[in-house]
């Protein structure tokens, strides 16, 4: 078998109705996974294109949403993508803003974990987590402080739980996407004179396609990746390189 397959195993993407969380359970789904797609809305677009595939509405506006999806439904892979953005300027962030984001990019993202990993440990198997980071791990940007802190926060519990975990079965890696055509990215790529400077920044020379993540993801959730733990592993056209 390929080590780049993922058959026999069960997948778990979140935020899997659209752009990337979409594109990553269609790639794990073409490489062999049985695929759980969870979102807060509807993911029934995604899962009529996988065979097989079934959903699961799960809100991580609450960050215990998914404290029991584990312990009944062995999962193998964990991708957690679902994640939410408020812009504003630092003086005038709000305090519900900041919540609302940390609360889905970073606590939801934690204990999530936690309730795959203690399902994992306590029937002795093995798995594997793949966390969505962002440039603005390892950036400041400027109008996203929540947003900011909390992709910081991932990486940063992405790199301690690959060190509790690591020696008991379990990989824990993260993906820091650059620009990603997506939905979510669509009025920048219309603005003419925001993409001219993007593009120029990126060595690549085009924005990344949601597939560049999907296919990443099944690289980190494969038995390939079985020596990498608590990578950040950047797919962004070579923009962090420049």
């Amino acid at each position: 078998m390929s080590p780049f397959s993922l058959a026999g195993k069960t997948a778990l993407v979140t935020g899997a109705n659209t752009g990337i969380g979409q594109a990553i359970a269609l790639a794990m789904g073409r490489a062999g996974a049985n695929v759980v797609c969870a979102g807060r809305q509807s993911c029934a677009e995604t899962v009529g294109q996988i065979a097989g595939a079934r959903e699961l509405i799960l809100d991580l506006a609450d960050p215990m949403a998914a404290r029991d999806v584990f312990a009944d439904d062995p999962i193998d892979i964990l991708v957690n993508n679902a994640g939410i953005i408020r812009r504003n300027d630092a003086v005038d962030f709000t305090e519900s803003d900041w919540d609302d984001v940390l609360d889905v990019n970073l606590k939801a993202v934690f204990f999530t974990c936690q309730a795959f990993g203690r399902a994992i440990l306590d029937r002795g198997g093995t798995g594997s987590i793949v966390n969505i980071a962002s440039l603005l791990s390892l950036q400041g940007g400027i109008r996203v402080p929540s947003y900011t802190a909390s992709k910081h926060g991932v990486a940063g519990i992405t790199k301690l739980l690959a060190n509790e975990w690591a020696a008991k079965g379990i990989n824990v890696n993260a993906i820091a996407p650059g620009y990603i055509a997506t939905n979510n990215t669509a009025d920048l790529i219309r603005d003419e004179a925001r993409n001219k400077a993007i593009l120029e920044r990126i060595p690549a020379g085009r924005w990344g396609e949601p597939d560049d993540i999907g296919e990443t993801a099944v690289f980190l959730a494969s038995p390939a990746a079985k020596y990498i733990h608590g990578a950040i592993l950047n797919v962004d056209g070579g923009w962090l390189a420049r």
